[in-house]
């Protein structure tokens, strides 16, 4: 494997979830296209949480633009996870979020996933400057 597994130290942040009944697949394992809604999950309860976004009323939104994610060891149900969260690299507008699946208490990431958010004027849908109570909070996930 070319690229080193991430590691629980190298995360900022960590939101649990415990793995449902319906995530698991016919092969018996959560089924990749879940792992994109853990991300979302963990990063959406982080910005409502510490940045204060009003996802029904606020005047801004983010739309994911870009994602991907590789897969080291296999989860499922039942188990309790924890998402690894922090910024690789922030804009004025947009944000890279680097996440990872960690099994509860455990150093070695099951998954690593990346996604591209940015933020846009809810009317309009254009792209616009990250709230700077986003861009708080966001600040303190940036690794260097």
């Amino acid at each position: 494997m070319s690229n080193p597994i991430p590691q629980r130290s190298d995360y900022r942040h960590f939101q649990p979830i415990i793995t449902r009944w319906h995530d698991n697949d016919v092969y018996g394992h959560v089924n990749n296209v879940t792992y994109y809604s853990f991300f979302d999950t963990a990063v959406n309860t982080y910005l409502i949480e510490v940045g204060g976004l009003d996802i029904h009323d606020g005047d801004v939104v983010g739309f994911v633009v870009s994602s991907a994610c590789d897969y080291f060891a296999s989860i499922a149900f039942p188990e309790r996870i924890e998402i690894g969260l922090r910024v690789g690299k922030m804009g004025s507008s947009s944000v890279q979020y680097e996440l990872a699946v960690f099994k509860a208490g455990e150093a070695d990431a099951c998954a690593a996933g990346r996604f591209v958010q940015v933020f846009v004027d809810r009317a309009s849908n254009q792209p616009v400057a990250i709230p700077v109570g986003l861009r708080e909070a966001l600040e303190r996930l940036v690794v260097l």
